[in-house]
């Protein structure tokens, strides 16, 4: 608080965007409390505390990948082995050119385990060596953790899957441009995806929608209003979007009406209190501006004065 006060932007924020840390939760609720004291925040904070989005859709797919963690810790394993020393590197790249037919500059990428979006790129880059891994494990008796051909059509399947929700987590994710317009678009695409995939007939793809599924459902039952304000307000949307993109996520139009009704009105709500807040700050100018006005007039006045008062002594003395 200290700090927002030595910035001078207290009486100036509308939100704050954190990830799911209890610890910042606390956080949130102490500076809220704070900020609301000094009347620092619009609609008694209503809007106050957004959860990152890009963090929640890593918690969403990382419950899914549970399903799959052999293969994945398997595929990790692989790629640690291969980049520990040179000499198995260059076993590797002997084996790349003996199996052929390999032909990419992407090397292999190790993943941070916490980031599922760099497991994506990990999965990505393996698969495309697949046959090489496959060779290694005949030339290398060292080498025991190469995943079975069962295995590697599994990490296909689950790249495969995955990959619409990579480029949703490199869009939402971008620092070149304005993300809050594309939340609601995004997040109700990854819904559509889980649940198209909740009775895929692959047995594994679908218990990982179903589990990441129940994730989505704790965070995102409901989307984030003020976050689908961005998309209403984009002149490429607007309500209209909105309306279509609940109809067809199969809600009876009671329930998408219902939907509707509560992001319109908690939209002029907050529209009607900004057009209070600057009406305030409109009168408060146009009272000072019309008290320089009076001064000013005032001042020309004495002027004028005093200028009529030099001619006609001058006159006097001609």
């Amino acid at each position: 608080m200290v700090f927002l006060e030595e910035w001078g932007i207290e009486q100036k924020i509308f939100s704050l965007t954190l990830d799911d840390a209890s610890s910042n939760d606390k956080m949130q609720d102490y500076l809220k409390e704070r900020l609301l004291h000094t009347n620092g925040l619009v609609s008694g904070g209503e809007f106050f505390h957004i959860r990152c989005c890009a963090h929640i859709l890593n918690l969403i797919v990382q419950e899914g990948l549970k399903v799959v963690s052999p293969a994945v810790n398997k595929i990790r394993e692989s790629i640690k082995y291969v980049k520990g020393s040179e000499g198995r590197m260059k076993v590797f790249k002997a084996c790349v050119a003996k199996v052929g037919g390999i032909h990419t500059k992407m090397g292999l990428r190790l993943d941070v385990i916490t980031r599922w979006n760099s497991t994506f790129l990990m999965l990505e880059s393996a698969l495309v060596y697949r046959r090489a891994f496959c060779s290694l494990a005949f030339d290398d008796r060292s080498y025991s953790s190469c995943p079975t051909n069962e295995e590697w059509e599994r990490g296909q399947k689950m790249c495969d899957f995955l990959r619409p929700f990579f480029q949703i987590t490199e869009l939402i994710s971008g620092s070149s441009y304005p993300t809050s317009n594309l939340y609601f678009m995004q997040v109700w695409k990854i819904e559509c995806l889980l649940l198209q995939n909740l009775s895929n007939k692959d047995e594994l793809i679908r218990t990982m929608a179903i589990d990441m599924k129940t994730k989505f459902d704790k965070y995102w039952s409901d989307y984030s209003n003020v976050l689908s304000f961005g998309c209403i307000l984009d002149p490429r949307f607007k309500i209209k979007l909105l309306k279509y993109c609940y109809s067809k996520l199969g809600l009876d139009p009671i329930s998408c009406q219902a939907k509707l009704k509560v992001v319109e009105h908690k939209l002029y709500t907050l529209y009607n209190e900004y057009v209070q807040m600057y009406s305030k700050e409109t009168r408060s100018n146009v009272g000072l501006s019309q008290g320089s006005s009076q001064e000013t007039m005032a001042t020309t006045s004495t002027i004028s004065i005093a200028q009529v008062d030099v001619m006609d002594v001058s006159q006097g003395f001609s």
